[in-house]
């Protein structure tokens, strides 16, 4: 480790309200005795008081009111990044690495009590990761950096199903997203010479460029994409009203649903009522209403309720095909 590493660890052990005798700190980091007298020495200088204590229990310890200072975590403040750390992981955070050798340290440099209590809390809430995503890690820690200094990237943007070649595009990164178990990148778009949001999983070949960039001041890349995402504002036109019956978790997971909830009226264990705009209705709201198969049924408008016909019977032709796609 480094010189800093090693003088923080020093701390790290001192914090634990034990004595800590040289012999032991150079054990435990694997350096010389003579290089912790030079640490302890380098650290005092800096202004950590800690105490030395001669003789056969001696050692070094930290001065009480020291201990509380905002350096170091109390138990609940450990348990919350370790918690925190699992759930980074299982969002796929691109910088998993360091934030493991952050906890490892959390655990290391703990008295036996502290440690037990720790392992309780740790294995009392467990998050099953996604599958790990190595490439799309690497396109994570580039997309982050480039928006962290300025640096405009080139990249190839695959848009979906039916796109016959990706795009060359290049982008002035303003912020990475996390929305829905998906990696979005919102970023200036020198193609279509406006800001749009990218989905880091279609993004291939990224390389960095010798160009940089300013971000607008006070912009949010999470307010940008919450509302490229959600229908566009009322704008005076009527709203139509959508009745829809069902199982109630059905209906109550569908209330919850990010499009439904801004337009939500009413929500009882038999019906859902909400009013959208007459656009929407044929746009986006069959898709939603379709993911919830035969747990639900729309009662009306009946346009509604013939497009949900139509794209269940377009599935099932789909099925009863052997064609190539």
């Amino acid at each position: 480790m480094s010189k800093a590493d090693n003088m923080l660890a020093i701390l790290w052990m001192l914090k634990t309200g034990q004595r800590v005798t040289a012999q032991r700190i150079a054990e435990e980091l694997e350096i010389h005795i003579r290089t912790v007298y030079r640490y302890i020495d380098a650290l005092c200088a800096s202004g950590v008081p800690i105490l030395s204590d001669p003789g056969h229990n001696g050692g070094y310890s930290l001065l009480q009111s020291f201990t509380a200072a905002p350096l170091f975590f109390d138990l609940e403040e450990q348990k919350a990044l370790i918690h925190a750390a699992k759930f980074a992981g299982e969002a796929g955070y691109p910088f998993g690495e360091a934030l493991d050798r952050a906890v490892d340290k959390l655990r290391r440099y703990t008295n036996p009590e502290q440690k037990s209590r720790i392992s309780r809390h740790e294995e009392g809430l467990e998050v099953i990761p996604s599958l790990p995503n190595a490439a799309l890690a690497g396109v994570l820690q580039e997309l982050e950096t480039g928006a962290a200094d300025g640096l405009s990237l080139q990249l190839e943007y695959h848009k979906g199903f039916g796109e016959s070649s990706p795009t060359t595009r290049l982008i002035d990164p303003y912020g990475l997203v996390y929305w829905k178990g998906r990696w979005y990148i919102v970023a200036y778009c020198h193609l279509r010479s406006e800001i749009r949001s990218f989905r880091a999983d279609r993004v291939r070949c990224l390389l960095r460029t010798e160009e940089t960039f300013r971000r607008p001041e006070n912009f949010s890349a999470r307010t940008f994409l919450m509302k490229s995402l959600m229908p566009e504002e009322d704008d005076g036109s009527e709203r139509i009203l959508i009745r829809v019956r069902g199982q109630a978790q059905a209906l109550t997971d569908l209330s919850r649903h990010h499009l439904i909830a801004p337009a939500l009226e009413e929500c009882s264990a038999e019906e859902l009522r909400f009013r959208v705009e007459a656009s929407s209705i044929l746009r986006y709201l069959p898709y939603v209403l379709l993911s919830f198969g035969t747990s639900i049924r729309v009662v009306e408008p009946a346009r509604l309720r013939e497009k949900q016909l139509a794209l269940a019977e377009e599935l099932a032709a789909h099925y009863r095909t052997e064609e190539p796609l």
